[in-house]
This record gives C-alpha cells, structure tokens and sequence, in this order.
C-alpha cells in the first residue's frame, strides 16, 4: 500500500496546478489555508459554483463550515511569499497570517487578498468529509479581477509559471 501511495504522490506532483488561498471569516473566527485544489464546478445553475479541498485538520476548515462563507484567492505569479506564508511555511501561527498580508473584506465580509489575480468571494452550499479532507462546494457571490491574468503554479514539488507555447506544426 506505501508503494502505491508514493506512486500516486509521485504521479500527482507532474500536474501542474494553480495556487489558491481559501480564506474565511466570521462567527468561526478568520483562518486561511494554501491549496492547491480548487476548481469550476459550473458557470450555470442560479450562481457559479467552485470546488475546494482543505485538509480536516485545518483551522481554515472547521472556520469556513461555521463562518459558512470564504474566498478562493488565485494567486498570483509574484505571490510565492503569500502562498508559504499560508502554507504555514513563513514560521507564523495560524492567528498572524493576516498581520502580515495585505487584505480588505469583500462584499459579504470575506477576506480577499490584494494582488491575487482573481479572488471569488462564496457562500458555503455543501462540505463533505471525505476520508482526509473536506469537499467544499460555494456558490460564488462576487469576483474580482486583477489586471494581471498570470498565475503561480506548482507543479513537480516547485513553483512554477505558465508559458505560452507556440503552435504545433501539422
């Protein structure tokens, strides 16, 4: 079983994902987290809706299923420093996280990073727990857009940016 667990580890770390930050604030007190699951579910239905993976033992978790609400924060290509920072990776506790990043609440009181190149401000619709991580489901309330369209990625265990690739000759 630990052969298959670090093949899957292995084989995960080639997809080349963006980076988020799920950040969360209320009555369950203001937590963030990196991810780096996140994505569209629909662009249909009464409002568009996004996906989140958080870890169960996030405070980031149990904040955003009492808080009801988060943003899914893009980060990004210059937002390494954020992206460790709420990795946990900046040597900061939980509680001083937002002491050293540059934020304003959003329209329904969440937490939306400055720089990210697009923050999507959700209220809860659903959480499931599957085995290690909660599947958060938020119906997206507002978006913002930065003018800079580009992304941090991470990808083969290292940050990364994307690239555009000329055209395949046929």
């Amino acid at each position: 079983m630990e052969d298959l667990r670090a093949r899957f580890l292995e084989g995960m770390s080639r997809a080349a994902t963006f980076v988020a930050v799920a950040t969360t604030d209320g009555e369950g007190g203001r937590a963030g987290v990196t991810i780096s699951s996140l994505t569209s579910v629909s662009a249909d239905g009464d409002q568009p809706s996004l996906l989140a993976c958080i870890h169960h033992l996030s405070p980031a978790t149990s904040a955003i299923l009492k808080n009801r609400a988060f943003c899914a924060n893009l980060l990004a290509e210059d937002q390494q420093e954020v992206s460790n920072l709420f990795a946990g990776r900046a040597g900061t506790d939980h509680a001083t996280r937002f002491d050293r990043a540059d934020w304003q609440a959003g329209e329904i009181g969440q937490p939306m990073l400055a720089g990210a190149t697009a923050v999507f401000e959700c209220r809860l619709a659903t959480a499931l727990l599957w085995e290690t991580h909660h599947i958060i489901v938020g119906r997206v309330h507002s978006v913002r857009l930065s003018d800079s369209p580009t992304a941090l990625l991470y990808g083969q265990r290292a940050y990364r940016r994307a690239v555009h690739l000329p055209e395949a000759k046929t």
